[in-house]
């Protein structure tokens, strides 16, 4: 079970995300405060193995707070909540495991859960994950490269496509997957180009096979089946008839 605080400024928010995390049964005792002090406090007195930090925050915000909370010989898993965007370069700097807008959502928080739950577990498993910026409604924002299931060529441009949205960058679908291959990233097409932890099935039985990622069902062309075959079969999915 993971001990857990939650800091915020705003009441509702703390309640929010604490009911949330409450349905998660990965989740142990959730802590709360209502600003950077009382959850340094609580953080010395209490065993907590994550901390979901609001930003702004008045006094001690939750930039500072974890820059504190990073000084200790063993700190708690950091994950920031926020309505602002513009912050998370500054955030993955200081070794945040997640970055998450306001207002969170379930499944979102789900992944997050799952990536605290993996590191508290073992902690010696952190590694550094890649960032990309990119472009949504002319604001650069970045997301993790862990969060990206599929790409789809478009021209000189590649669009990522991740749980939440869709985002087109402006690099050739080749360069990244030169780039992409030792993250899990398979060519399976001249167009698509897919996270290999994301594959679902294999489906062979239609005139053309795909692959399920997610919800959506991708081409397979027969020069990159035999390479996907193996890679399924290394990772256990099954191909369906």
């Amino acid at each position: 079970m993971i001990n857990v605080l939650v800091a915020d400024d705003e009441l509702p928010a703390v309640e929010e995300l604490a009911f949330l995390l409450g349905r998660d049964p990965r989740i142990g005792t959730i802590h709360r405060a209502s600003g950077g002090a009382q959850a340094l406090a609580i953080l010395r007195a209490e065993g907590v193995d994550a901390v979901f930090l609001d930003i702004h925050m008045p006094g001690l915000d939750g930039l500072e707070l974890a820059r504190v909370i990073g000084e200790a010989p063993k700190p708690p898993v950091v994950v920031f909540v926020t309505a602002d965007d513009d912050l998370a370069l500054e955030a993955f700097e200081l070794a945040a495991v997640d970055y998450l807008l306001k207002p969170v959502r379930a499944d979102r928080l789900t992944v997050t859960v799952g990536r605290v739950a993996e590191l508290v577990a073992q902690p010696s498993a952190a590694v550094e994950v890649e960032m990309i910026t990119v472009d949504q409604g002319g604001v650069s924002r970045l997301i993790r490269l862990d969060e990206v299931r599929f790409v789809q060529a478009q021209g000189d441009y590649a669009r990522l496509h991740t749980a939440e949205a869709s985002y087109l960058i402006r690099v050739p679908l080749a360069d990244l997957e030169q780039r992409w291959q030792d993250s899990g990233f398979l060519r399976i097409h001249r167009s698509y180009l897919v996270s290999m932890s994301c594959v679902t099935a294999l489906k062979l039985g239609a005139a053309r096979p795909t692959v399920s990622v997610s919800n959506a069902d991708l081409p397979v062309s027969r020069r990159h089946l035999p390479a996907l075959r193996e890679r399924l079969q290394a990772t256990r999915v099954r191909p369906s008839s």
